[in-house]
């Protein structure tokens, strides 16, 4: 029984709409589709603007743009996270200020923020790792007082929640990610999310390579030029019709997603009683929105013997990150100082299978043998 790590799910209607999109002339980027998740996302979680992207990547790209990020300025961001997350401000000239993560999950320690902030720093970059909400909160407060813009990494975290406020509406820019691997997909494709009104207008110029030519379609002006930098941020229309499809089955996918996740979480209980594993933390502010499940072991050694003992079975789970802070190409730029949080989830972190097709016997089939692992370690 081959289990592997990912499976692209169709819900129901994306090649009738891709058909639809094409028999509709326009397949290039703001179509109908593009246009109807745009409603759809602002609707819903009550973002003030949204913008289709190809990528979470360009997504971010867009944000480093907006916030005229200089040489020399400072971004404070997670370790542990994607490359892409500050690959975005390196791009622009930013210095990377590394954030050590929190014991308890690998979100970005909120208490040590405020001691890195320098005259300098212009952006914190929280990463809602798992689709679990960073202190939001504490973030805000420490950028309100020091008047720093906020840029939410919420690549995972769509349908989640800090409090009763959801994920990518609290910063002042958001990016979100439809990658096959996320809950809902358009194979590549992401999302800028716009909260603060000042940067709408700019935004759309930038995604239009720098050119105002949304406000020509909307007749706001008779001719359109080149205004800004920019580039061609926007996706084609067959992607978003593709999503659209998606979002449309949003609640079944993720009551399916939760279900999954509840299943491993009430298997692997009886592993962390007895200190064998740890299971994933969600604060009590956080929601979980079921994007991945992961089980933390003890030490490298034992992720890797636990990871060969399932590829045994044709069970194929991946581990995750590994620290930005010691890569080869940040080394040499880091500051020195030592995130042991974030090398340990690097060592330790275990992501399991996890797609909305992922039946209950597979589950148990996995977690039997995790459990059979533990008892032959």
């Amino acid at each position: 029984m081959r289990i592997n790590f990912n499976k692209p799910y169709l819900s129901g209607n994306e090649t009738n709409y891709i058909k639809e999109a094409v028999l509709s002339s326009k397949i290039s980027g703001d179509g109908i589709f593009t246009k109807k998740c745009h409603d759809f996302f602002e609707k819903k979680y009550g973002f003030k603007k949204v913008l289709l992207t190809t990528s979470c990547t360009d997504a971010l790209e867009m944000a480093a743009i907006l916030l005229d990020i200089k040489e020399g300025d400072e971004v404070i961001a997670p370790s542990y996270t994607f490359v892409s997350t500050v690959n975005a401000f390196v791009l622009r000239g930013a210095k990377i200020v590394f954030v050590d993560s929190n014991k308890e999950n690998p979100n970005m320690d909120a208490e040590t923020i405020e001691a890195l902030i320098t005259p300098k720093t212009k952006v914190i970059l929280p990463v809602h790792y798992a689709g679990i909400a960073c202190d939001m909160g504490k973030i805000m407060d420490i950028a309100n007082k020091y008047n720093l813009f906020v840029v939410e990494d919420a690549a995972q975290a769509i349908d989640s929640c800090y409090y009763d406020k959801p994920l990518g509406s609290i910063g002042h820019l958001a990016a979100f990610s439809f990658h096959e691997t996320k809950n809902i997909i358009s194979g590549e494709g992401g999302m800028l999310v716009i909260n603060d009104e000042r940067f709408i207008k700019r935004a759309e110029i930038i995604r239009e390579k720098g050119t105002n030519r949304s406000s020509f379609f909307r007749g706001e002006v008779d001719k359109y030029g080149w205004v800004d930098i920019g580039s061609s941020f926007l996706p084609s229309d067959i992607i978003a019709a593709f999503l659209y499809a998606q979002i449309e089955n949003i609640e079944d996918i993720q009551t399916k997603r939760k279900h999954i996740w509840h299943r491993y979480n009430t298997s692997l209980k009886e592993l962390e009683t007895v200190g064998e594993i740890k299971l994933p933390y969600i604060p009590e502010y956080a929601t979980n929105n079921a994007h991945m499940y992961y089980i933390l072991c003890k030490d490298l050694e034992e992720r890797s013997a636990l990871i060969e003992y399932l590829k045994k079975e044709d069970i194929h789970p991946v581990f995750h990150y590994l620290s930005l802070h010691k890569s080869p190409f940040y080394v040499g730029k880091h500051d020195g100082r030592e995130l042991k949080k974030s090398d340990n989830y690097a060592d330790t972190l275990l992501r399991l299978p996890f797609y909305y097709e992922l039946a209950d016997e597979q589950i148990d089939f996995i977690c039997g043998l995790i459990k059979a692992f533990y008892k032959t370690k």
